[in-house]
């Protein structure tokens, strides 16, 4: 069973802007281009832009580590990221990578980019920072997280012991690597009082192949606090921002016959969890 996972991002009227900055910064191409969905591949790995209003401001408690395979590699993509954006930790040498930094760029994403000259690994991994009530509680969400996706596995954990940042919980984890259904993500907590925190500026999918797959990924995601919303939208008891999709959803909605997949479309409206036979009967209709 593996599903197909990736981040969205919400844009508010330049979403079309930002695909092609991030494919002219990493290479990429864009897959599908529609009023409000754009999907873009960099790297062979997908990424949504949702073009959707001014709701929600994407911000760095979801960042997005990019794993460059050399110095220079990282340079170029540095130099476009910082045009009109904000440098939020200078370029430097580091003790996991000859050169890291971490950037804002013009559109509100934050980038952190690393030396990893591994051509098998994931380039692009969400990077989730624990903050405010959540310090501290990121061993919890990856065991939260493992428990519930298959295939799934905790890897290399760094705490802040007792290293340079005093004011930091020793037991606080710094840095650590977990992936869920083979898709890996980055987290780490952080004490500092960031004026932001998780919301729907940016959000994980998770595309399922049946009903089972949707009701076990929607109800351990909102179980312990996590919150429902609408249109396959859920909040977990971190904050952090889903959308459970069955690919059936897709399938309906962008038929041949475009009368039913609107009949689909305003069905899945009125929807929190998405059910797959009540889409297929509005389809039907």
């Amino acid at each position: 069973m593996t599903n197909e996972i990736f981040p969205c991002l919400w844009f508010d009227g330049d979403g079309k802007a930002a695909a092609d900055f991030y494919c002219e910064t990493f290479g990429g191409k864009i897959t599908v281009d529609t009023q409000m969905v754009i999907n873009i591949e960099l790297f062979g790995q997908k990424l949504m832009i949702l073009d959707a209003g001014p709701q929600f401001q994407k911000n760095a408690s979801i960042s997005f580590t990019v794993l460059c395979e050399s110095v220079d590699e990282l340079k170029k993509c540095w130099e476009i990221l910082v045009k009109d954006g904000k440098i939020l930790l200078e370029l430097a040498e580091q003790p996991w990578s000859e050169l890291y930094g971490w950037v804002r760029d013009k559109f509100g994403v934050t980038w952190q980019l690393s030396i990893n000259a591994k051509k098998e690994v994931q380039r692009i991994v969400p990077t989730l920072m624990f903050l405010h009530e959540n310090n501290g509680k990121a061993a919890e969400a990856m065991i939260f997280y493992t428990d519930i996706f298959p295939d799934s596995k905790i890897g290399s954990i760094l705490k802040y012991g007792d290293g340079d940042k005093a004011e930091e919980n020793p037991e606080n984890i710094q840095h650590a690597h977990f992936e869920i259904d083979g898709y890996t993500l980055f987290c780490m907590d952080y004490s500092y009082n960031h004026p932001f925190d998780f919301n729907e500026g940016i959000s994980i999918v998770v595309m399922t192949d049946s009903q089972e797959e949707t009701d076990l990924y929607w109800n351990g995601l909102t179980a312990d606090g996590g919150k429902e919303s609408m249109c396959g939208w859920l909040k977990d008891k971190f904050g952090v921002s889903w959308q459970i999709v069955p690919k059936k959803l897709l399938e309906l909605m962008n038929g041949e016959d475009h009368a039913k997949g609107a009949k689909v479309m305003q069905a899945m409206m009125t929807m929190q969890k998405i059910i797959i036979s009540d889409l297929e009967t509005a389809y039907n209709s």
